[in-house]
Formats: C-alpha cells, structure tokens, sequence
C-alpha cells in the first residue's frame, strides 16, 4: 500500500476549538465510525481536498478509513492523510481494497507506517479497470446511504452493504481470471520471451516496486537476447540450464541465482496451465563468474577528523549537517532523507530509524525500510545531542528535516557537495555511503563487535556485515594473531 499512498502528518489541520455548530462551514472528520464531529468557523489550517484532489483518512490505531473529497479540519493526530503516489491508481478503488484488508488490530500502536503500508494488494494494472471498479462502489455506497437517510434500508441494499467484502474478493478473482483469459492466448507453441512478457504483465506491474519491476523486465530482454526463438514446450531441463549457464558467463554467481528466481515462478505457473511438460527448473545447477573483490572506500580516523572540522555548520539546516549526521550514525542516505525532528529521542540520546525517503522519483514521499531489521534506534554522542536539539528548535516536527518542500533531491547533488570537500583537503575522495563504510569501518577498528555494527547499521543479518567489511574483519585478524603471539613469547 505504500506505493500506491503516500502520507501526510494532519498536525497542520487540527481544529484549535471544539465548540462545534451545524451552522458552521467546515467539517471536523474522525477517521472512525462517526466520521463527521461536528463543524467549525476556524478558516486556518484547512485542508483543501476536492472530487479532483480527494484523500482518505486513515485512523493510525483502529486502522479504519474514510473517502474525502471536501476541504476539513481534524480532531486529533491520530491518523494519517492518504492520497496518490501518482495518477495510474483510481483513490476511490483502492479505498476500498484499504477498507478490506483482513486485518485486526491488537496492541494500541500506529499501523500505517510500520504495518498497512507494507502490505500487498493486488490492483488491476489498467486504470480503466479500476475506475469502473471505483464507479461501482461509489454507486454502492451512495445507494447505502440514500437507504440510510430514508430509513428504508431494504434487504437488497444490506445484503449488498454486507457482501462488500466478498464482492472485492470477486474482483480480485475477476483480475487473476482476466489473467488467465489472457494467458489462454498462450499456446506450448508460443514463445517463451511473450509468455514472459505477459506473466510480467498480468501478476508483477502494480504489484511490486517500480525498481523490481525493471528487474523482471531486464530479465525478459535478457531472454529475447539469448533464447529469442525458443518455444514453451521446447523449455526442457537442458535447454534452461544452458540458458542459465550462457548467461552466467557475462554474470556473478548471485546475479545468476537472481535471474533464475526471477524466471522461476512464471516456469512454474507455466508447467500448471500444462503449457510446459515438467519442470524444467528442478535440480538446477547455478554458475557464474568469481565475485570481483570490491575494496570499500573510506576514510580513515585522522582524514574523517579533517572532514568534520571543515563542514561549515550553520545555524540552519544545510547538507554539511547531513554529512555530519551519516558520519556519526552510518545510516543510509534515504533513511537520514527521511528524519523528521519527531524522530529525535534528545532526552534518550537516541534516533529513531522507521522510514526512508523516495528520492528516486520526483514526487518524493515517505517509503518504508529496507527490511525489517533497518527499523531501529541510533545511540547518539552528546555533541550530535547538542547541536540538533538547537537547530531543530522551530522545525515541524512531522516535515523531513533535509528535504525543501516540492524539490527533489538528488544524491549525485550531495556527493559533490562531499566530494568538494575532500579535494579541498587533499583526502580520498568518498561518497555519502563511504561515509557509511567510514562509521561501520572506524567502530570495527575500535573494537566493536560486528553484531553491534550490523544492528546499528540495519543489515538484515550479521553475514552481510561480515561479506562487506571482510577486508577490515582479516585485518583485525591479524592483529590479534600478533597479539596472541607477543603474550606467548611474554611467558618464557
């Protein structure tokens, strides 16, 4: 859901007085079952939705969620202000998908960052589709409450209220069955690459990240490049290893077990349709050049010093308060994106990391982690404490601290910035992930478990820290061999 919605904090919109009057303009909506509370003369701080510019309301605790096409106030902060991450989604259909997912809340915790948001829905990929499914429920909902305000709330209309949820599991069926009808234009003497092209089509676009969907796309022109003229019923166990094998000749060994993966489940789904005989997958045999031996850049203590002291910390927000800010935590450049001064824990000495900033597209937005583990808090030093609790006296506290309202930023535009510095100093040139490398590289020196660096970095496992910084770990190695050895030779 994240990709379809992006978010807005309501703290600019909360009505100020609750002395409500029906004789009053403007609306104060609650994202719960009562919906509208009441109406205010307040003309602040409204927010401006209209049928054009619609939004849904999002309660962050029950979870529950309403269709908003009308300027409003709010009652609290306790929900999350919904609209389009782009115009290939239709609000009022996948409002709806929203209002059905199958989930009951427990504890008393927000849910649209670290839980709704994460989800995956199925959403037809065509904007038609969508907007008529849209209509329908429109008409749906107008019909309900025209029953309601006439208090002839017939059985027809009920029994439609309460099969809403089943009517939105049928659609669903009617996409995977659309799918299905496509696919029957596929015949074993197809080509392998349109069959591909197609699967791609019908259970990947609008289902996964845009980034993942250009993967399975290079996949299929991976595909017309080696296999061009290879039919489904010619896909046997052969001719796909070799396939795997001539690819594995220009690529890693990983990128090779990517690309098979990639191609795995529409294999599959072909074998079940009896488009390919058997599986041609089975006991596969992954090949693939040696990985190069990829030297990290960083920077070393005494040339991070250097770095530090020739930032020019101003009193307002600039990038050489980002750069300062990845030197001490190490965290990624889209999660530093996405700070906002709420995530400041001053009083703990802490960060927190829950969300990352989609600077690649130039809508921008909140996105969630990288994975699960990336979700954590940063201890800070004091002089981090310090300065930021200063500069980030009078910021929104729900705004991100680094990113100009309406400007996209780019991280090519932040590496210069670093690697000017750099050249002025006479130090290795490193980008803000260098910097990155630096942090986790510096603690490991220090003598800093790996565990410890991997859970402050946010890697998904301790393996991944070791495969990065293996170099260094070697190093560290050897040390503590000299050590062993000068303590032995002690004894005698």
């Amino acid at each position: 859901m994240g990709e379809i919605f992006k978010y807005e904090q309501p703290g600019p919109y909360i009505v100020e007085s609750t002395e409500y009057n029906d004789s009053y303009k403007t609306p104060v909506l609650t994202a719960g079952q009562t919906f509208i509370l009441g109406y205010t003369n307040e003309t602040k701080g409204v927010k401006q939705a209209s049928p054009e510019n619609p939004v849904v309301i999002f309660d962050d605790f029950t979870t529950s969620s309403h269709y908003v096409d009308f300027p409003f106030k709010v009652k609290s902060s306790a929900m999350k202000i919904l609209s389009l991450t782009s115009e290939n989604y239709d609000i009022y259909c996948v409002n709806n998908i929203l209002e059905n997912i199958g989930y009951v809340p427990g504890n008393h915790e927000r849910h649209w960052i670290s839980i709704f948001s994460k989800f995956d829905v199925m959403v037809p990929s065509k904007l038609e589709e969508q907007n008529k499914i849209g209509n329908f429920f429109r008409k749906l909902d107008n019909l309900i409450t025209l029953h309601q305000q006439e208090s002839l709330f017939n059985k027809q209309a009920f029994s439609q209220f309460k099969q809403k949820p089943k009517i939105l599991m049928y659609l669903h069926q009617q996409i995977d069955t659309r799918g299905k009808k496509m696919l029957n234009n596929i015949s074993a003497d197809s080509l392998f690459t349109e069959y591909y092209s197609m699967w791609v089509s019908i259970y990947k676009e609008g289902a996964i990240r845009k980034v993942t969907l250009a993967k399975y796309k290079m996949t299929n022109n991976w595909l017309k490049k080696l296999i061009p003229s290879v039919k489904l019923k010619e896909l046997n166990r052969i001719v796909y290893q070799k396939l795997l094998n001539d690819y594995a000749t220009e690529h890693e060994r990983q990128t090779t077990m990517d690309f098979h993966h990639q191609l795995k489940g529409a294999i599959l789904d072909a074998v079940d349709e009896g488009l390919i005989e058997r599986d041609p997958t089975r006991k596969v045999i992954i090949k693939g050049r040696q990985p190069r031996i990829k030297k990290i850049k960083f920077l070393n203590q005494f040339e991070l010093h250097t770095l530090l002291k020739d930032l020019k910390l101003d009193t307002k927000i600039n990038w050489d308060w980002f750069i300062l800010l990845v030197a001490k935590t190490g965290m990624r450049f889209s999660e530093a994106l996405a700070l906002t001064p709420k995530d400041f824990d001053f009083s703990h000495q802490t960060v927190s990391i829950s969300k990352t900033w989609n600077y690649k597209e130039e809508e921008g937005g909140f996105l969630p982690t990288k994975n699960k583990s990336s979700v954590r808090k940063i201890q800070l030093d004091w002089q981090i404490v310090v300065q930021f609790s200063t500069l980030l006296k009078n910021l929104d506290q729900d705004k991100p601290i680094f990113v100009k309202d309406g400007l996209q930023v780019f991280n090519s535009t932040v590496n210069d910035i670093l690697a000017r510095h750099c050249k002025k100093l006479n130090i290795p040139v490193i980008s803000i992930h260098g910097l990155r490398h630096t942090h986790a590289s510096l603690l490991l020196f220090a003598g800093v478990t790996v565990a410890s660096v991997a859970r402050r970095l946010g890697h998904s496992s301790i393996n991944t820290t070791q495969k990065t910084y293996l170099h260094i770990i070697h190093e560290l190695e050897n040390q503590d061999v000299d050590l062993v050895m000068r303590s032995l030779s002690s004894l005698s």
